[in-house]
């Protein structure tokens, strides 16, 4: 069984070799992203954190919808992921933090929503991790778990099959954000895009 630091060189090896180039990969997923936003319900003034911010396509819309008051943090393992998200002016948009979603520098209770793009798959131990994204966000606070296509057309582009024990079918996702402090209000998989939401429970 691997350990956690073997699981952090992995991620981080996989998205430093792709950093450079992620944004040109993806080019149209913008609308995608602000609609995902658009859905959390955040006020102006609300405390959001974009958890696996990657090259930080959400901090932008994320900033639209809290306002100047608001307050938006992204944190991604990996460093050049961040650098990307600078080189693209992101960092303006959003407190830019390297860290591990299994230990947020972020006080409890300290936010009211948890956004979360393409990050469940890359989780090496999902309901301990999930829970540590409950511990900082408010009672009846919300967490968007987001792709910009759905599970099927992401297996065809990766050239595989869906299988029973993938984490975001709805049965096991369910379960899984159930089992770790969240409760699913409402679950979307189409080709054009996934989106799971949830509020803390407690």
């Amino acid at each position: 069984m691997r350990n956690m630091s073997d699981d952090h060189t992995h991620v981080r090896e996989f998205f430093t070799a792709r950093a450079a180039g992620w944004d040109s990969r993806f080019p149209d997923d913008g609308p995608a992203y602000a609609a995902a936003v658009a859905e959390l319900g955040l006020r102006a003034g609300d405390r959001v954190l974009d958890a696996g911010c990657g090259t930080g396509r959400a901090l932008p819309p994320l900033r639209t919808a809290v306002g100047p008051s608001g307050v938006v943090m992204g944190a991604d393992l990996t460093p050049a992921m961040l650098q990307a998200a600078v080189d693209a002016g992101r960092d303006r948009q959003g407190q830019l933090l390297l860290a591990d979603v299994s230990a947020l520098p972020v006080r409890s209770r300290s936010l009211d929503a948890v956004f979360a793009a393409g990050l469940i798959a890359h989780l090496p131990h999902p309901t301990e991790n999930l829970r540590e994204l409950a511990r900082v966000v408010r009672s009846d606070g919300t967490l968007a778990l987001f792709h910009p296509i759905g599970r099927a057309a992401l297996a065809a582009r990766q050239g595989r099959q869906i299988t029973p024990d993938d984490l975001r079918a709805e049965p096991n996702l369910r379960s899984l954000l159930a089992g770790s402090g969240w409760r699913v209000i409402s679950y979307v998989d189409e080709d054009d895009r996934f989106l799971a939401l949830a509020v803390r429970e407690g």
